[in-house]
């Protein structure tokens, strides 16, 4: 089990955020062999933990032909452009928005005066030229619940081979899930294939993962 942790990384960001990035994938960027930042699995290219200032934004900017995964861990964060203008996100929450061939814009803005958390994930498209979309998820206390992937015959989930699960667990809860993935645990302490392991840390795994809560936690899980 490969595990990469928050302190490893630079501290970066633009406009009202600070950031530090834990996937870098080098089908879409250009980074040097020493940068700790790792390539993904499957479409999956990139995640970010970020922290928005006291009423910080990120400017309008545009997106296409990817998927972009928000998960709010502490504070909120409100949206404005062209997919759900004006929505807002709150800690537990969950949103995907596929941008697909005609994507969108947005400008993603904290309307506190206290820095919030947000872990933000994108995954390529199996398929260009899809119709962009937003769909919304409020993972429950103590589920594992499914945000993202799967066939194109359902709709609960937008479609894809890379799948994103989201384990919301109480202290002393345990989860299994099977092959290989990649996971990040964005709050609590846990114990992860009988590692002990903190907040903000990013794993990959090959054979299978259980996962037991040490305190209250939220695992991010990408196979």
């Amino acid at each position: 089990m490969e595990i990469l942790q928050y302190t490893e990384l630079a501290q970066g960001g633009f406009a009202g955020l600070l950031e530090r990035r834990f996937v870098m994938d080098s089908k879409i960027f250009n980074k040097s062999a020493a940068s700790p930042e790792v390539d993904g699995i499957g479409n999956f290219v990139y995640l970010a933990d970020a922290n928005f200032k006291s009423m910080g934004e990120t400017g309008m900017h545009p997106h296409r032909e990817i998927d972009v995964i928000s998960v709010m861990v502490q504070g909120e964060v409100a949206h404005q452009g062209s997919l759900e203008h004006g929505a807002s996100l709150k800690a537990g929450d969950a949103q995907v928005q596929r941008a697909g061939g005609e994507g969108f814009s947005h400008n993603e803005t904290n309307p506190n005066s206290t820095p919030n958390q947000m872990i933000q994930l994108w995954v390529l498209p199996d398929n260009k030229g899809e119709k962009a979309g937003y769909k919304v998820y409020q993972p429950q206390q103590g589920k594992l619940i499914k945000i993202y992937g799967g066939d194109k015959e359902q709709n609960q989930t937008f479609d894809s081979k890379t799948s994103i699960y989201i384990a919301n667990a109480n202290s002393g809860q345990a989860f299994n899930h099977s092959g290989e993935s990649m996971a990040y645990l964005s709050k609590g302490d846990a114990t992860i294939n009988g590692q002990h392991v903190i907040a903000r840390s990013l794993l990959r795994v090959k054979d299978g993962l259980h996962f037991e809560a040490l305190t209250d936690a939220q695992l991010i899980i990408i196979s």
